[in-house]
């Protein structure tokens, strides 16, 4: 089915153009800025480092390695890149459950309230370009729903939100929660199932325990803003070696929709849906179709590369097999390693 998306989405940017216009502005960019988007863009992955080396903890509270973190990190968005599925999420909490003493439940726990965190600063850098004046004036999602982008973007929001607020709860006080859940597992399933269950959540809490802590939890914060506004930095970049002539707002706006549009069911690399969302996002600034889907195939192929060569190179120091990470993906990261 991602496989049909990303063909569909792929055959309708392209659909309109002129391809031999689309290698003659490749060929005109400039490389200078094109060389500092591809250094700009591969940075967010060592930030994301950081930021998570702040959110998953030993057993005593200290922080892990960098080094394993780094590895687990590059190799988890090397596989969004080559795997279905987006086996990344999987695969970087099973490095980590691997290389390090930490549960793969608590270290996928750390990923998805890290991804609830890019939501939420997505969704605020997306509300400042929506707030800037340049911004066209009451464009529409849709042209036959006439839904204004802005309340959508507010709907992201409540709903990120409201699943922060859930995981806030539930760090603060989860004795009630795991109890809760551990009778309802029990009324529900097999009892060797229920075990199962009861051991899984446990090591999903651990992986919240950020969120009881507030000085953690700003730095967490903190370094979710520098990090996503280095990768707009990138997208602005951009920009410029195509000669686009745009306000910073649509480097924001674009970094949003690209990053919420990719959770459309696509092969990997996000191929289609990527250049899709580049081009819809640009049409609202007036930017021609065959600019913007140069703009598209420069970025995602310069950006591409280095994230997957890097997490190939991570993957063959940590001793793990690309087969593993499929494998891991299909079974929920039932091969759980670590602080069992």
């Amino acid at each position: 089915m991602g496989l049909v998306v990303s063909v569909a989405l792929l055959a309708w940017v392209v659909h309109d153009v002129d391809l031999a216009v689309v290698v003659a502005h490749l060929r005109r960019a400039d490389p200078a800025a094109l060389a500092a988007v591809v250094g700009l863009a591969t940075l967010t992955f060592p930030l994301r480092t950081v930021r998570w080396r702040l959110m998953l903890r030993d057993a005593e509270g200290s922080p892990f390695p960098w080094s394993p973190l780094w590895h687990a990190t590059a190799v988890g968005f090397m596989a969004n890149n080559l795997l279905p599925f987006r086996a990344g999420e999987v695969a970087r909490a099973y490095v980590a459950s691997r290389a390090l003493a930490v549960r793969f439940t608590t270290a996928f726990a750390s990923v998805a309230i890290e991804r609830v965190f890019d939501a939420l600063i997505l969704v605020a850098l997306m509300a400042v370009a929506l707030l800037d004046p340049s911004f066209p004036r009451g464009v529409v999602l849709d042209g036959a729903s006439g839904i204004p982008i802005g309340r959508v973007v507010t709907g992201v929001a409540a709903a990120f939100g409201a699943v922060l607020l859930v995981a806030f709860l539930v760090a603060r006080r989860p004795a009630p929660w795991l109890a809760l859940a551990d009778r309802l597992a029990r009324r529900g399933l097999p009892e060797r199932f229920a075990g199962r269950v009861a051991h899984a959540l446990h090591g999903l809490v651990e992986g919240l325990a950020v969120l009881r802590q507030p000085a953690r939890f700003a730095a967490v914060i903190g370094w979710s803003v520098v990090l996503w506004l280095i990768n707009a930095a990138s997208f602005a970049l951009c920009f410029r070696a195509f000669g686009i002539s745009l306000p910073a707002g649509a480097a924001l706006l674009l970094q949003g929709v690209i990053a919420f549009g990719v959770a459309i069911p696509a092969s990997p690399g996000f191929w289609g849906v990527f250049e899709a969302a580049t081009r819809v996002t640009l049409a609202l600034y007036g930017v021609d179709g065959t600019q913007a889907v140069s703009y598209a195939i420069a970025y995602h192929a310069l950006t591409f590369v280095p994230i997957t060569l890097l997490g190939l190179y991570s993957l063959s120091r940590v001793h793990v097999r690309l087969g593993e990470l499929s494998a891991a993906r299909a079974e929920g990261g039932a091969g759980e390693r670590g602080g069992t």
